[in-house]
């Protein structure tokens, strides 16, 4: 069966998962690190992308960021992906590809998971790898931007971000606030889910008005048949 195209509409924010191979570190040392983080901005600038969040771990790579155009997600992340194998290769005197597979990505609903996948992202060295014991501490992700002004030129602050206050510290410290309580579970396996199966992620209002847009399922059946309609009522 033909791979149905990703979902891509201009202006609506996906969340981006790319994996090393076979689960494989994809980052040796600090100066990969900062390569993949100068070629990160650069594909954004060419490609007409706002990167809101990220994080570098050792063998992946959280996004969540804004196309503003058709095209914007796949030549950014051809780009990208392509510098990156290059200089990995040649550096650490290898061949081949470097990635798992094609990256994940969904599209996110903003006004109910968007806040939620910068904290899902943030998080990750503290939830996923117990790296750090607070997200301030590892410095390979977006936090200290959002959360503590420290200057970041990859970034561009999303509306939602923006509604957390009316000045830069107001947001700040609201967005500090968010990361005292949990995420809840429930939102961490959509999250997952719908990132890795390429499902949208939000609301079933969102989900609706994506899958009218877009002209094809943005998410998986319901199992059991639908518990609602009149013929499962009739024959159960």
């Amino acid at each position: 069966m033909a791979r149905l195209p990703r979902f891509v509409l201009p202006g609506q924010s996906q969340h981006v998962i790319v994996r090393g191979i076979n689960r494989q570190s994809i980052f040796n040392a600090e100066v990969d690190y900062l390569f993949y983080l100068e070629k990160l901005q650069l594909a954004c600038e060419k490609h007409a992308c706002d990167l809101h969040a990220y994080v570098l771990m050792s063998n992946h790579i959280h996004l969540l960021l804004t196309p503003h155009s058709a095209v914007a997600m796949s030549k950014f992340m051809q780009m990208l992906g392509r510098y990156y194998v290059q200089y990995f290769n040649a550096t650490y005197q290898r061949t081949g590809t470097l990635w798992e597979g094609r990256y994940k990505a969904t599209l996110v609903d903003s006004e109910s998971y968007l806040l939620a996948c910068y904290r899902y992202i943030e998080l990750n060295p503290v939830r996923a790898e117990g790296r750090v014991d607070h997200a301030s501490k590892y410095p390979w992700s977006s936090y200290r931007y959002n959360a503590m002004g420290e200057p970041n030129p990859l970034l561009v602050p999303h509306r939602e971000y923006i509604k957390l206050g009316k000045t830069q510290k107001v947001r700040q410290r609201a967005y500090r606030a968010l990361f005292r309580a949990r995420i809840a579970e429930k939102t961490l396996t959509e999250i997952r889910e719908a990132t890795n199966k390429s499902w949208v992620l939000g609301s079933d209002k969102f989900k609706l008005k994506m899958a009218k847009q877009l002209d094809r399922p943005v998410a998986p059946k319901a199992r059991g048949g639908d518990r609602k309609s009149a013929s499962y009522k009739a024959n159960s």
